[in-house]
C-alpha cells in the first residue's frame, strides 16, 4: 500500500495553495460538497475533539440529528462549526491522519477559510467583526495621546463596557489591552531602514554571520505593548547585530484572514511586501514578536500568493525571534553571558508558533540560562485573535484557557507567559493572581540584565 493512501503515514504534511482565483473555489454548492465530505471523514475520526470548540460543535450536531451521521445535519448549520474555527491550524499539524499527500486531502483550516470567505464576499460579516480586525484603523486613532487616555479607561469602566457587550457584541468581561500614546514605530523612528545607511554600515562590517535584522514590529507592538519591540532590539544589539525598521509597516493581514476578507489580505499584502522585500534584498531577515504575524509571512501568505516571488523572498527570510536566537547559538554567536538566573518558568507554547514546525526554541534559548528550567504548557490558550473579545465566544475561549490555568497554578512558577502577548494576557486574565504573564523577550531581557 502506499504511504501516501495510508492513515498515519510517514510523509511530512504537504500544503497545497488557497487556489482563491478558481471560481470554483466561491461556488457555495461546491464548497458545501467538500464542507460534507470532510465533516463525515471528522465525524469518523474524532480526534480533534480535545482542540478548538468547531469539532465538538460539528460532532453534536451530527450526534443529535435523525441519521447520526452528516447527511442528517442541515446545511443551513455547515457555518456554525466555521465560526469556531479561528484557523489555529493544530488539527492538521498535530491531529489529522488524512491530511496531504494522503489522498483525502483534508486540510480542514483552509477549508474554514474558505467557507469564511465565501460567507464574507456574500456580505454576511457583522459591523462588530470588520471593524475589530482593521487593526492599523483602530491602532492610529487610540493612540493618539488624548484618545488614549480616553479608550483606556472606558475599557476599565464597567457600565461602558456593558454598554459595548449589549451594543456591539464585545464581551464585558474579554481582556482588551491598553493603548499607549508612543506607538513603537514613532518612538524608533531612528532605525527606520535607510538604503544607503544600510550599505554604509554593511560595508563596516565584516562579520556577516551576525548580519542585520529588519523588526517587523506588528500592530499589537506598535499600538499596545512598545516594550516588547523594545526588547526585540535591546537582545539583537546586545548580541552585536544592527536592527532597523521597514521603511513602511501595515497589518500583516492575519486579522482579515480570519474574517475571510481576502482583498483586504491581498492590499495589505501589497503595501508590506515592497518594503519588507527591499530589506531583504540588503541582506537583511525579519523578524517579528507575535507568532501569528511571523505565520502569516512565513505560510499564509505563500499559500494565498503562491507566483509572487517577492512574498516567497520574504517569507524565506521571515524567522521567529527565538528561532534566529537559537540559530546564532548553533554558530557559536550568541551572547550567553547571562547576569541573572529565571528559576522556574511556565511557557505556554503559541498555536501559531508550533505550526511553524521550529521545534523548542524559546524554551530552548531560555534554558541557555544557569539555574532556569522551562516547562511547556503545549494547550490552546483560547483567545486566538478576535475569538476571545466576542460576547458569543469569550465563554468557549475561557473554558479552552481552563487547562493551562491549572498547569501553571500546579506549577507555581517563578514567571509565566507565551510568544503570543495576548495569549498571555488572555491567560493572565483567567488565573485571576497578581502575578502578571512576562513576554519571553522580557525575561531574555532580564536574564541579560539589560
Amino acid at each position: 500500500m502506499s504511504d501516501h493512501s495510508r492513515e498515519g503515514g510517514l510523509s511530512a504534511p504537504t500544503r497545497h495553495p488557497l487556489n482563491q482565483d478558481d471560481p470554483k473555489f466561491w461556488d457555495e454548492s461546491d464548497l458545501n460538497k467538500e464542507l460534507e465530505r470532510v465533516y463525515d471523514i471528522c465525524h469518523g475520526c474524532r480526534r480533534c475533539v480535545s482542540l478548538c470548540n468547531a469539532f465538538p460543535t460539528l460532532f453534536d450536531l451530527v450526534d443529535e440529528s435523525e441519521t447520526m451521521e452528516v447527511d442528517g445535519v442541515d446545511v443551513a448549520d455547515y457555518g456554525k462549526v466555521v465560526d469556531q474555527c479561528y484557523l489555529c491550524d493544530l488539527c492538521y499539524l498535530t491531529k489529522c491522519p488524512y491530511v496531504p499527500p494522503h489522498e483525502w486531502n483534508v486540510d480542514f483550516p483552509h477549508l474554514m477559510l474558505r467557507a469564511k470567505a465565501v460567507k464574507f464576499e456574500k456580505g454576511d460579516s457583522k459591523f462588530r467583526d470588520n471593524l475589530i480586525t482593521s487593526t492599523d484603523m483602530i491602532g492610529k486613532v487610540a493612540a493618539k495621546p488624548v484618545i488614549s487616555t480616553v479608550v483606556n479607561a472606558a475599557n476599565k469602566n464597567g457600565a461602558l463596557r456593558g454598554l459595548l457587550d449589549k451594543t456591539l457584541g464585545i464581551h464585558k468581561d474579554a481582556n482588551i489591552p491598553e493603548y499607549t500614546n508612543k506607538p513603537a514605530r514613532k518612538k524608533l523612528a531612528a532605525h527606520i531602514f535607510d538604503p544607503a545607511k544600510a550599505q554604509k554600515e554593511s560595508s563596516k562590517n565584516t562579520d556577516q554571520s551576525q548580519g542585520s535584522v529588519t523588526l517587523f514590529t506588528t500592530c499589537y507592538c506598535n499600538y499596545n505593548e512598545p516594550s516588547i519591540a523594545d526588547s526585540v532590539i535591546k537582545v539583537l544589539e546586545h548580541n552585536n547585530i544592527m536592527v532597523n525598521l521597514a521603511a513602511r509597516e501595515h497589518c500583516c493581514g492575519m486579522p482579515k484572514l480570519e474574517l475571510g476578507d481576502l482583498k483586504a489580505v491581498k492590499q495589505l499584502k501589497d503595501r508590506n511586501i515592497p518594503a519588507l522585500y527591499e530589506t531583504v534584498q540588503a541582506g537583511n531577515v525579519i523578524v517579528a514578536a507575535v507568532p501569528s504575524c511571523v505565520l502569516m509571512f512565513k505560510q499564509e501568505l505563500p499559500l494565498l500568493f503562491p507566483n509572487d516571488e517577492k512574498v516567497r523572498t520574504v517569507a524565506e527570510a521571515f524567522y521567529d525571534p527565538f528561532e534566529y536566537l537559537y540559530k546564532l547559538h548553533k554558530q557559536g554567536k550568541l551572547n550567553t553571558d547571562f547576569k541573572n538566573p529565571l528559576g522556574n518558568i511556565s511557557y505556554h507554547v503559541a498555536c501559531h508558533q508550533r505550526v511553524q514546525n521550529i521545534g523548542p526554541k524559546t524554551k530552548q534559548v531560555l534554558e541557555l540560562i544557569e539555574a532556569t528550567t522551562v516547562k511547556n504548557i503545549e494547550r490552546c490558550s483560547g483567545h486566538d485573535g478576535t475569538y476571545g473579545v466576542k460576547s458569543e465566544t469569550l465563554k468557549f475561549a475561557n473554558k479552552i484557557a481552563r487547562p493551562i490555568v491549572k498547569q501553571i497554578t500546579d506549577q507555581k512558577p517563578d514567571y509565566y507567559g507565551s510568544d503570543c502577548p495576548i495569549a498571555g494576557k488572555h491567560i493572565e486574565n483567567n488565573l485571576k493572581t497578581e502575578q502578571e504573564a512576562v513576554h519571553p523577550l522580557d525575561l531574555l531581557c532580564k536574564a541579560y540584565g539589560i
